[in-house]
């Protein structure tokens, strides 16, 4: 790309950001969790629509995904759990086709009365954007678009096939990203705009989640001692699985990536409930379970390993060992993405690319980072030999309360990624 077009591209972004911000706080508004997602997906399928783009909305299926590489099982139905793909077809195809991912859902708000401003009426303040999701992952869907925009800013248009992908289902499964595979579209690379503060994502950690269902003996709390307490029976085995993480985490069963981090895999008992009377010994107790793996750990054998430390512990307890745990996996059964080991031309052509877009933005060099959380980035790059690019906004709170997004990086994340698709796909006129 000549300098002349490299600075009219920027400056576009700039013209139309103000828009960008709008457009931000319009669609954070739209209390997208799971399974509301559907007005937050009609607002992104309209704005596709009117930039021209061919829009594909559906529904979907487990049956056409359930047996795929990489699918997560579900508790219940997948009703009304829509993804959007909204499809640019190039004249030409003289460039390099492009998938630009991101998820349009968002965890809970939490109590609202711990958050300093309504979660979805999102307002800036000191160059910040806050709501729930504006970091996770909104922002970066808005980014790939309005670079997009840019581009037509200047009667400009990818001169490859491009698919802009606004999916369901990242938070607890990334079944929508899977959804997209099986529904046939395929690029030579990805770009997903998470908010890991403009650095390249090296490497992610897959995840597995469970639920653990235990019954117990119920009784009068008068004779307590004749009973069995569900819920107090969850404290040895949530110390079992502690010492599982430690294991895990022990040098010796790191990947590369991961080798100075600190205390990189991570158990977190995210939810529990049980009993029916506080003066009745509880009969029943459920928790759900979230732990991390490695990039290349077999995630069959993990789950094996979840299921030998549980029933050892409970064996151990007098009442348990004839009342065995039941585990159920449901959500995340996510394997690990390392870039870092994809050393194809591919992969070494994008994220040449990238570094400079980002380099002549930035005037640095672009960081690498291994996070350890995961993406959807696995799907594209272990089932479709589709190296997977993870670059997106400096964000705070993802997840907790008084999420935001710092806009000068949403404008800089805006600007590399206008200049990633130009020099990766190449430009034609419109």
């Amino acid at each position: 790309m000549d300098q002349d077009l490299q600075t009219r591209l920027l400056n576009a972004v700039d013209a139309l950001f103000d828009r960008e911000v709008a457009f931000l706080s319009a669609l954070t508004a739209h209390p997208s969790t799971r399974g509301h997602e559907q007005s937050a997906q009609d607002f992104m399928a309209g704005a596709l629509a009117e930039r021209g783009l061919e829009v594909d909305r559906w529904q979907i299926e487990v049956d056409k995904i359930r047996d795929l590489p990489g699918f997560s099982p579900v508790i219940g139905d997948y009703e009304d759990a829509v993804n959007v793909v909204g499809s640019h077809r190039s004249i030409t195809r003289k460039g390099r086709s492009l998938i630009l991912n991101g998820h349009i859902d968002v965890v809970p708000a939490g109590p609202l009365d711990m958050w300093d401003s309504p979660p979805f009426e999102p307002h800036v303040d000191d160059g910040w954007l806050y709501g729930r999701g504006a970091g996770d992952m909104k922002a970066g869907l808005v980014s790939n678009l309005f670079a997009l925009d840019a581009l037509r800013h200047l009667n400009l248009a990818p001169a490859a096939d491009v698919f802009y992908q606004s999916v369901v289902e990242e938070e607890c499964t990334g079944n929508g990203a899977l959804a997209c595979l099986e529904r046939g579209y395929r690029a030579e690379a990805a770009l997903i705009p998470e908010p890991f503060e403009e650095k390249l994502v090296s490497a992610q950690l897959g995840v597995i989640w469970a639920q653990v269902h235990l019954k117990g003996l119920p009784t009068h709390v008068a004779y307590a001692g004749s009973g069995a307490n569900a819920i107090e029976a969850v404290i040895p085995l949530i110390a079992a699985l502690h010492g599982l993480e430690e294991r895990w985490n022990a040098p010796g069963c790191r990947h590369g990536e991961y080798a100075h981090a600190h205390h990189p895999i991570n158990l977190n008992i995210g939810r529990i409930e049980g009993g029916d009377w506080a003066s009745s010994v509880p009969a029943w107790c459920v928790f759900d379970m979230r732990i991390a793996i490695y990039p290349g750990q077999d995630i069959d054998a993990a789950k094996a390993q979840i299921e030998e430390v549980l029933m050892a512990a409970a064996r151990e307890n007098a009442f348990l060992k004839n009342s065995l745990p039941e585990i159920v996996w449901h959500g995340f059964l996510a394997e690990g993405y390392a870039l870092s080991d994809d050393t194809s031309a591919t992969a070494k052509a994008a994220i040449g690319i990238l570094d400079a877009a980002h380099l002549a933005v930035n005037d640095r060099a672009l960081d690498r980072m291994a996070i350890t959380a995961t993406t959807d980035a696995r799907f594209f790059g272990l089932y479709a030999d589709t190296p997977a690019l993870v670059y997106g906004p400096r964000a705070e709170a993802i997840h907790g309360f008084n999420e935001r997004v710092e806009l000068e990086s949403l404008r800089r994340i805006t600007k590399s990624t206008a200049l990633f698709i130009a020099n990766w796909c190449g430009i034609e006129t419109i």
